[in-house]
């Protein structure tokens, strides 16, 4: 599959055109035909004289997508994949009009579930797309068309929608990653919508990297769309991406796999899988994220499906499909008083399933716990589509943030995924750990998304007395290495407790001083750095691999009569010598 890293560096090179990609990719889709994957093109003319003069410096120059046709593109008919519903709209959603800002080339609007009423992909007048695993299979949905348009490498990226999972169903069901961005990142103006307090546009691509590329490129606020929310980097802090973390994991008894006999080892090595990165697995209880998926489709929520295209299916019911317009129209039935009970239910869940969050950073999940045949979804469509929500269905309406990602095959062929989940605005961290799994960047490398790295030298070091204003704050250790050759280290003078001080000079040619690096998240660094007493203050530490992290430093006056302890190599070091000469001390006669 293309990667836009791939396609970049190939546009760069030389060694690809972007008017012959894009040329190559309309050709392809007049070659198979654009039932079922697509409901309308872009005009090829259009596409391929933009990608002629495309500017290459833009993040997504060049690159092509694909969006859902319930989102908004200008020229182009938007019609929820119910051709009676159609309109035309005046200009493109938010979200469109960013991408193509960015130089990412449109290809066409894709197939889906009416309504983005489904997770099976089957409930659309258009066709019925299928995994492109196995064309027996459903393609999951509701952004059917979407997934396989990437899967197929139509296209580099795609836009779905996820109110439900319907962004991350198809993904784990073609093998691909769907990022569900926290609730408002990216706007939904011009998008048609399902549940619009839940709404999400997702985001489906062939890795991890490519999803947080596009997902940097498409969120902002928007003044359109009353969801929107900017994003808050402290909120999604994650010091403990710096090294080993907890990953929650239902108890064997809350786990549901619907007499699938593949996936649940499967499932079990995905988590072997993230033990390999340092996480820790442990049991949660289920109970309460069961209980909120429930509420979605047996709870008024419905009543917001209703209130959205209700008027429309009461007025032209005939072009609907027969299980969406059941879901849909079983929203008239609540009342106000409905609501309010359900929205009662849901707090009470959060509050107990902030119990579970509080010993874990993520969650990890099947995406799905099964798929399912064409066949067998139009035998029981209602029961099997509830069926694909088990996993998925409580993300949105307890303000989570997931990403769905690749996680092996059946003994048939078909693949599995899994969903790793965090709280609202863990998007990058997220992304990062997804990156990780994938196998895409080395488990080394160093990322805390919403974190300072920090340098301690003395009392904050591990075991030290300060080290628990770091440990209240929510820090977590990164690793444990050296300065640069050019610092010395020194106790202060004229302190009620032994201070050391770093300072940095040109020309010092030692071994470097022991420091601890700390992430730090980023909305607690300030009341950090304001419990720093003089003379010490934070500054910018050099290490020995030449990276600049915030750390310890102290005023030049401090230095007046202070000793210096360099040849320690560290205050641990230092303080170690002190304890055995005093001991030898009170030895004596």
């Amino acid at each position: 599959m293309l990667t836009i890293a791939g396609l970049r560096e190939d546009y760069r090179s030389g060694r690809k055109a972007p008017a012959a990609v894009i040329e190559a990719i309309f050709a392809r889709i007049r070659a198979e035909g654009r039932s079922p994957v697509w409901l309308s093109l872009a005009d090829e003319g259009e596409a391929v004289a933009r990608a002629r003069t495309i500017d290459l410096s833009l993040p997504l120059a060049g690159v092509p997508f694909a969006v859902k046709d319930n989102i908004d593109v200008e020229g182009m008919p938007t019609t929820a994949g119910c051709p009676s519903f159609g309109y035309d709209p005046a200009r493109s959603a938010t979200v469109v009009t960013r991408l193509l800002a960015a130089g990412a080339i449109l290809i066409g609007k894709t197939n889906m579930d009416q309504f983005a009423t489904g997770l099976v992909g089957t409930r659309s007048p258009h066709g019925v797309c299928s995994s492109v695993f196995d064309p027996r299979y459903i393609s999951g949905g509701s952004s059917s068309g979407s997934a396989v348009a990437v899967a197929k490498g139509l296209c580099v990226f795609s836009l779905g929608t996820d109110t439900a999972g319907s962004g991350r169903v198809p993904a784990a069901f073609n093998n691909l990653v769907g990022l569900k961005p926290s609730r408002g990142l990216l706007s939904t103006a011009g998008v048609v919508p399902a549940c619009r307090s839940l709404d999400c546009v997702s985001i489906l691509t062939a890795t991890a990297g490519d999803a947080e590329t596009v997902w940097r490129v498409a969120r902002g606020v928007d003044a359109e769309d009353p969801y929107s929310r900017a994003f808050a980097p402290a909120l999604g802090a994650a010091p403990w991406l710096s090294g080993s973390f907890r990953f929650g994991m239902p108890r064997e008894t809350d786990l549901e796999f619907f007499g699938d006999v593949d996936t649940p080892d499967l499932y079990r090595k995905a988590a072997e899988g993230l033990e390999a990165l340092g996480g820790a697995a442990t049991r949660i209880d289920f109970t309460p994220f069961r209980e909120a998926a429930a509420l979605l489709y047996s709870g008024p929520w419905v009543a917001e499906r209703f209130a959205a295209v209700g008027d429309f299916l009461l007025r032209d019911p005939e072009g609907v499909d027969t299980v969406v317009r059941q879901i849909i129209m079983s929203g008239a039935k609540y009342s106000a008083a409905d609501a309010y009970r359900a929205a009662y239910r849901l707090e009470e869940l959060k509050q107990d399933a902030a119990t579970e969050w509080a010993g874990m950073d993520v969650l990890l999940l099947p995406t799905a716990a099964t798929i399912y045949t064409k066949a067998a979804v139009e035998a029981d469509p209602i029961r099997l589509n509830a069926n694909l929500g088990y996993y998925t269905n409580f993300v949105n309406l307890m303000d989570l943030a997931a990403v769905a990602v690749p996680a092996g095959f059946r003994s048939d062929g078909l693949p599995f995924g899994v969903s790793i989940i965090g709280p609202a605005f863990s998007d990058l961290a997220l992304t990062a750990l997804a990156g990780r799994f994938l196998h895409e960047i080395p488990a080394t490398r160093k990322v805390f998304p919403g974190c300072i790295p920090v340098g301690v030298v003395g009392a904050h070091l591990t075991g030290e007395p300060l080290n628990h204003h770091l440990m209240e704050r929510g820090a977590r250790l990164v690793e444990s290495t050296r300065t640069s050759p050019d610092y010395r280290l020194f106790v202060l003078a004229d302190s009620v407790a032994s201070k050391p001080g770093l300072v940095r000079e040109d020309g010092y040619d030692g071994l470097g001083i022991e420091v601890e690096v700390w992430a730090v998240p980023e909305d607690r660094f300030g009341g950090f750095v304001a419990a720093v007493p003089p003379p010490l203050a934070i500054g910018n530490v050099r290490l020995s691999s030449g990276e600049w992290v915030k750390g310890f430093v102290c005023e030049p006056l401090a230095l007046n009569g202070a000793t210096e302890i360099t040849q320690f190599g560290g205050w641990r070091s230092y303080l170690a010598n002190e304890r055995a000469t005093s001991g030898v001390a009170s030895r004596r006669p």
